[in-house]
């Protein structure tokens, strides 16, 4: 009897064990779909209420503005930057973050503003405007209110593009620099702000970092080398290897259409640039042209970072850049589900956006000086 009783409660941890593994397996398997379960808002975008509207005027509607913006010296940079910050809100009931957000201002100060904005310091003043960022969920999603909640997003970006147009540029050659789905968003400003010549001829460079653009019809030419102005610098990185998973987020890439709403990019071709080779090639660039990588996350605004030199190669094909899988532990994607799903904490090009950034503001002023209206040097 006691050696049965052994057996069964050794049955018994077995069965208990393989439930245990089977419910793992399961979780994992599912664990996306449980997510994005979770961040739903569960709410039409018609019927849902967004939350008030930041007022630019005031300097909590700003996570960076310089010190006197509305009084450049001499002392600042030549250029302004206009940086939009990609996605720093989870969401949950709501589709679009609240102003002021206190997660999302650390995740922007710890992470976004030192990795994506700091390659830019030394170019211009910074401007990001806080805005009603459409959730983390929006992104995973093509629903109609995901797209609608993008959308929203745009207004507040336009009006702060507008306020900063009016207020602090003064003349000054602008930078927009913009990120994943701050990148969709600029997209669509970059085509409204070239339709206007006065700010069009500011326009020293765009960088639309992480993020799908068409190639087909830009507002701006795109960089094709290092030694132009007034261009458009776009791209999506995907890892070696990862073709197969590239063409499916192609199906799924979200672009502009013609009366303002967000369409599939379809088969329309994308726009590859690649930093290490500071044009739209598909030429392939070895590591020992990365000028630096960096993680640059906990840094305080201003620190420089230190650089990780010849990290990655890079090449475009069909559209998208691939690139190597860098040397250091310190540039790969670490944190819970929802950090995995925001921009990474690290930026694999970072010296090599400040020093194409510079190159192509010190383009725009030697044309200006020369009395270029569109200053580009062959």
């Amino acid at each position: 009897m006691a050696r049965a009783g052994r057996r069964s409660v050794r049955w018994l941890a077995l069965l208990l064990l393989a439930a245990v593994l089977i419910l793992g397996l399961a979780t994992g398997i599912f664990w996306d779909d449980l997510m994005k379960t979770a961040l739903d808002p569960k709410t039409p975008f018609q019927t849902y209420k967004p939350p008030a509207a930041p007022d630019y005027a005031r300097k909590d509607a700003w996570w960076l503005l310089p010190s006197g913006p509305a009084q450049p010296t001499a002392a600042d940079p030549k250029a302004d930057v206009f940086f939009i910050a990609p996605t720093v809100f989870d969401g949950g009931r709501e589709w679009n973050a609240p102003i002021g957000d206190a997660r999302g201002e650390r995740v922007f100060r710890q992470v976004m503003a030192p990795n994506y904005a700091g390659p830019f310091l030394e170019v211009g003043r910074v401007f990001a405007p806080q805005y009603r960022q459409a959730s983390l969920y929006s992104q995973l999603t093509l629903q109609e209110d995901a797209r609608a909640a993008r959308a929203f997003a745009y207004g507040d970006i336009d009006r702060a593009f507008r306020f900063y147009l009016a207020r602090f540029n003064h003349g000054r050659p602008i930078v927009i620099v913009a990120v994943e789905q701050g990148g969709v968003l600029a997209e669509r400003l970059l085509a409204e702000a070239a339709a206007d010549p006065a700010v069009k001829s500011r326009l020293a460079a765009v960088y639309l970092i992480e993020t799908w653009a068409p190639a087909d019809d830009t507002p701006i030419p795109p960089c094709r080398t290092r030694l132009e102005a007034g261009c458009l610098a776009a791209w999506k990185s995907m890892r070696e290897g990862q073709a197969q998973r590239a063409r499916i987020l192609l199906d799924r890439a979200l672009v502009w259409g013609p009366t303002g709403e967000l369409i599939n990019l379809d088969d329309r071709p994308a726009l590859c640039f690649n930093p290490l080779l500071g044009g739209t090639t598909e030429a392939a660039a070895p590591a020992r042209l990365n000028l630096g990588a960096a993680n640059a996350t906990g840094l305080e605004w201003g620190a420089r970072p230190g650089f990780l030199a010849r990290q990655v190669s890079a090449r475009c094909q069909d559209g998208v850049l691939f690139v190597s899988d860098p040397k250091s532990k310190s540039l790969t994607r670490q944190g819970s589900w929802t950090e995995r799903h925001l921009a990474p904490g690290f930026n694999l090009f970072y010296a090599d956006l400040e020093a194409d950034a510079k190159g192509r503001v010190a383009t725009w002023v030697a044309g200006r000086q020369l009395g270029q209206s569109t200053p580009t040097v062959n």
